[in-house]
């Protein structure tokens, strides 16, 4: 696998972990099996699908213990103290336990003094067109200056944070290691997986920290790569989209993904046939949290509740978000689109078009190239139930 530099994007209440009941809504022997509707993946790198290679990506489940760094520069020299910077940074602990109901902690650990490195801050090449091996270089040398009383074997990850003063190390890219390369190896122990934190945290704050790492769990870049339009694809419904969003919680699909939704808690529709769905919204633990209508080898339409609580609190919408899955997009290139159910709606300050998307009772989807109908039936507080349809489609000629 050729390695590949992942970039980021241009005191929370903790849920207790809540085992999902059967909903009546849900209880058709007909129901498929989750796995029905589960997509491989194939881009080969981080994207959607079920099947990520968890020698390549780190497992998203559990505690995960992760070192922070400090760095400065010849030209960079430190200001202030390691301390604040951790504080600054340290919330996104409470974000992640809050995201995936309490299933992934991060574990964070200060070492609580500048390193410094030996080159200028200007040198590392800290520009969308850094290389592998200039970001490589730039981790080993952040563990080379911890010094041999560090012992890595405790650590899952590293997040390597600059001074403020280094105005060069300007985004805050993903090192992935390359398991077929070297590497850096520390004490004996192999440092597969960090964050490179740059001068775009200011503007991001701490969730920075949770979008790169949903990185070295296999998560994609929602964000279009292109520059126009660069949050078309999701708006701020997602944390892989805009860091900074009004909902930036991440989809259900992802939830899933990571094993923070169990099979049980997902409605899946495969084939040609019909079926009604009561979900229970993503920001709380518990119920069925998405229905999927399957349509491809790769591709599927998925349907969440989505409610301003919690992490989304700020949402510009609320109701059954509706969107697309194609685990054969690669990264950066729309491999979530979601689906604007108000396109005529005028948003309010602070929100997009596309951030007013979620769908109300009375509202429906469709999508006659692939036979699919999504009906939202009715609306409770932290609930929407739909009808899902999917109808055989004939060619003719």
């Amino acid at each position: 696998m050729t390695p590949r530099i992942l970039a980021g994007a241009l005191a929370l209440a903790l849920p207790l972990i809540v085992a999902a009941s059967p909903d009546p809504a849900e209880s058709a022997a007909s129901a498929a099996p989750a796995a029905d509707c589960a997509l491989p993946g194939r881009t080969g790198w981080t994207d959607e699908g079920h099947d990520t290679d968890r020698k390549q990506f780190l497992q998203p489940l559990g505690t995960k213990h992760v070192l922070m760094l400090f760095v400065d520069f010849p030209d960079a020299p430190a200001t202030g103290d390691p301390g604040d910077y951790y504080d600054e940074l340290a919330p996104a602990a409470d974000w992640m336990r809050q995201d995936s109901y309490g299933r992934t902690r991060l574990d964070i650990t200060p070492l609580d003094r500048w390193l410094h490195m030996p080159q200028a801050s200007t040198s590392y090449g800290f520009q969308r067109g850094i290389t592998f091996e200039q970001h490589e270089a730039y981790v080993r040398q952040a563990v080379e200056a911890a010094g041999p009383d560090v012992d890595f074997s405790r650590y899952d990850l590293l997040y390597v944070v600059p001074t403020s003063s280094a105005s060069a190390i300007t985004f805050s890219p993903t090192y992935l290691y390359d398991p077929a390369a070297p590497g850096i190896v520390a004490g004996g122990t192999r440092i597969k997986w960090a964050v490179t934190f740059g001068q775009d945290r200011y503007r991001w704050g701490p969730k920075v920290a949770d979008h790169e790492t949903s990185h070295i769990f296999g998560l994609p870049d929602l964000y279009a790569f292109d520059g126009t339009g660069t949050h078309r694809h999701v708006g701020g419904w997602d944390l892989m989209g805009l860091i900074s969003g009004p909902s930036p919680q991440h989809l259900g699909w992802e939830r899933w993904k990571f094993g923070w939704i169990d099979d049980r808690q997902v409605a899946c529709l495969p084939t040609a046939g019909s079926r009604t769905v009561r979900l229970h919204a993503i920001e709380r633990p518990g119920g069925t949290k998405i229905a999927v209508i399957r349509t491809g080898e790769t591709t599927a339409y998925v349907a969440e509740s989505r409610r301003a609580v919690s992490g989304d609190a700020s949402a510009c919408s609320t109701g059954v978000l509706v969107y697309r899955v194609d685990t054969a997009a690669p990264t950066g290139s729309g491999p979530v689109r979601v689906v604007n159910g108000n396109p005529a709606d005028t948003p309010p300050a602070g929100c997009t078009p596309l951030d007013m998307a979620a769908f109300r009772p009375g509202q429906s989807f469709t999508d006659p190239a692939t036979g699919v109908r999504i009906d939202v039936v009715r609306s409770g507080s932290l609930s929407d139930t739909i009808t899902l349809t999917k109808s055989t489609v004939t060619t003719s000629g």
